[in-house]
């Protein structure tokens, strides 16, 4: 009997000192990242049959497990690996609003501040001093216009380094996976569960989704194998890929995201990595930051445009005087090729001619064959996904599609109009005599008028034909032929040239002119437009440059049918630019504060089930000290027996 109270006793001591043993590890990594609970799990021992029945032998270890729960283990990886994405692009995009300031650090104000500086011009056009103001400013625009475009292309460059940065933090944490999975399969038949692997392991996946975001598949012999991007290996057994940082096919400063698969580095589809940081960086790369450029070289391209048209109708102080020649530059639209291409790469056979920058939108293109029309080819606009069949020359968004040269099935192009303008705007005019501030026209109303009309502006809308009045050196007269505002366009006086019905509040256009008109006509009026004699005194495309500041000449939209959407001025459009990224700033606020709050929520859940709770711990310390104790009774109670019986032999 002694000797059953002494096993029995033994054994039960053992136990508890197996469950002591593991409450003070739970203890002890109670504040440790990945560290699940433990419990030893104790079993009855087979019982002893004797004539009396069978005899319990007391308590055995069966082993030491820990506590998991693998659906909430991968709602809290999936919720954290897209509070991972959504704080990476709010990091990103907090950058990226500040590339476009308010107040007077702001491109609205000094696009208006150089249109203002036409005022002075306006009133003296032959002060060299005005017109050297204009051009300050216009210098001015353009510096910070391609100050804002390299620190787009900065914001970029940091957007390539620290997605390079996380992809070889991935590849450590996918190759620390694989060496943990081969010591777990090494002591898989063992039959007992390597828990501290077991949590590092998760750990790492969890980890792991904070990059990007992965899915997970246990094998049989307890290895995980992981997969990303829709379900391209990255850990199978106890081998692990490498990702890697490749170039865009069109953009060499833009990443793409690369997985080695047996040796050879295979593009991973960008739309299917839905978290991490991975994925929120590669969501500023590919919308965030190509749609600021694209506002902002829409903005460029329609202001040097318009002022360079504009320019161009009017006389400078040259001697003889001459068209005005541009004050801006913004460089060639852009054409990527493909790098997959077989046609041509450089040259591209294809190019584009900017024909009305009011009506260039924020968006780049691509550009492919159609490949059941020879000679067709399909635009869509990435901005909005507007799907266009073009040939070539055809016009699309204020520029013409010019084919060159051939284009072979499967090669792709991606089209930028305006998005390149920005970084390659510059002021070429440098001499102030250049600004062209004098109409070619001017108007005068004849001495023996009756009527009350005064000539209150002449405009040049486009360019006018050398072969007509007064161009061509014949004076143009306007004959009002009744009272109610019926005209003749004769030239010379007396031979009619066109005509027209004069209304208040609209011009008298001709020949690249509109003429607007002050009071109203009598029949018989006449008002004689000439060629300009003296430029130097005349301000009437200094004027015309000066109202460009109210014109909507930013993201027109031609609707067909000679209709045109209007557009925005110069100083709204930044406003509207600011408004767009403002709105993606705070959308992508509440989005990480939103995401940040459901991880949170999830590892608490998961926490509280599997994690070490120290109330609890403490009173388990109690229950099995208690119960030490009461085995440690047996043996003593064993040990009185075994002296009993030998003071009895004796």
């Amino acid at each position: 009997m002694g000797s059953g109270l002494f096993a029995l006793g033994t054994r039960a001591m053992y136990a508890n000192t197996a469950v002591l043993d593991t409450i003070s590890n739970n203890i002890s990594n109670a504040n440790t990242e990945g560290y699940s609970r433990q419990q030893v799990e104790l079993a009855t021992e087979d019982g002893r049959f004797t004539g009396a029945g069978f005899f319990g032998r007391g308590v055995r270890i069966a082993t030491v497990s820990r506590t998991s729960d693998p659906y909430l283990a991968r709602e809290a990886n999936n919720t954290a690996s897209v509070a991972s994405a959504d704080q990476a692009r709010l990091d990103k995009l907090t950058q990226l609003e500040k590339v476009f300031p308010l107040g007077e650090g702001g491109l609205g104000y000094s696009a208006g501040q150089m249109l203002n500086a036409f005022v002075d011009v306006a009133n003296q056009p032959q002060d060299l001093s005005a017109r050297q103001v204009v051009l300050a400013r216009a210098e001015d625009f353009a510096s910070r216009i391609r100050s804002a475009d390299t620190q787009l292309s900065s914001l970029q460059e940091g957007v390539t380094n620290d997605l390079r940065n996380t992809v070889e933090q991935v590849n450590s944490i996918a190759q620390n996976i694989a060496n943990i999975n081969q010591k777990i399969a090494s002591v898989k038949g063992v039959g007992h569960s390597p828990n501290d692997l077991l949590d590092q392991r998760d750990l790492l996946v969890k980890q792991l989704n904070e990059l990007i975001q992965v899915s997970t598949v246990e094998a049989d012999d307890g290895t995980l194998s992981v997969f990303i991007g829709g379900g391209q290996r990255l850990v199978l057994s106890n081998s692990a890929e490498q990702l890697a940082i490749g170039t865009d096919e069109f953009d060499s400063s833009k990443a793409t995201l690369l997985l080695s698969d047996v040796g050879i580095k295979r593009p991973v589809n960008q739309g299917l990595v839905l978290g991490g940081t991975i994925a929120g960086l590669l969501k500023v790369q590919n919308e965030d930051i190509p749609s600021a450029r694209a506002l902002l070289g829409q903005m460029s391209a329609a202001l040097a445009w318009r002022v360079n048209q504009q320019q161009s109708l009017g006389l400078d102080l040259g001697t003889p005087p001459g068209a005005g020649g541009a004050i801006f530059s913004t460089g060639t639209p852009q054409v990527l090729p493909s790098t997959k291409n077989t046609s041509s790469l450089s040259p591209p056979p294809v190019s584009m001619t900017i024909l009305d920058g009011r009506e260039l939108q924020a968006s780049d293109y691509s550009l492919v064959p159609d490949p059941a029309v020879a000679g067709q080819y399909t635009l869509t606009r990435k901005s909005d996904g507007l799907v266009t069949s073009v040939v070539d020359g055809s016009e699309v968004d204020g520029f013409r599609i010019n084919i060159t040269g051939a284009i072979n099935a499967g090669d792709k192009f991606e089209l930028r109009p305006a998005s390149a303008s920005a970084g390659q705007m510059r002021r070429v005019l440098d001499n102030p005599t250049g600004i062209a501030a004098a109409s070619p026209f001017t108007a005068t109303t004849n001495a023996a008028n009756k009527g009350t009309a005064t000539v209150g502006s002449l405009s040049m809308v486009s360019q006018p034909d050398a072969t007509l009045p007064p161009l061509n050196g014949t004076e143009l007269n306007i004959v009002f032929t009744s009272a109610s505002g019926d005209y003749e366009l004769q030239s010379p006086l007396g031979t009619a040239v066109a005509s027209g019905t004069w209304q208040a509040g609209s011009p008298i256009s001709y020949n690249g002119f509109n003429l607007m008109l002050n009071g109203v006509p009598s029949n018989g009026d006449v008002i004689k437009v000439e060629n300009t004699t003296y430029p130097a005194g005349n301000n009437g495309n200094a004027l015309s440059l000066l109202a460009l500041r109210d014109e909507d000449i930013v993201g027109r939209r031609d609707n067909g049918g000679g209709s045109t959407a209007p557009g925005a001025t110069i100083t709204n459009a930044y406003s509207q630019m600011i408004g767009v990224i403002g709105v993606q700033v705070q959308g992508a606020k509440t989005s990480a504060s939103i995401s940040a709050t459901m991880a949170s929520n999830a590892q608490g859940v998961l926490s509280n089930k599997v994690g070490v709770n120290l109330d609890e711990e403490a009173a388990r310390l109690i229950q099995f000290q208690q119960s030490y104790q009461a085995a440690a009774k047996i043996l003593q109670i064993a040990q009185t027996i075994f002296d009993t019986l030998l003071q009895t032999a004796r």
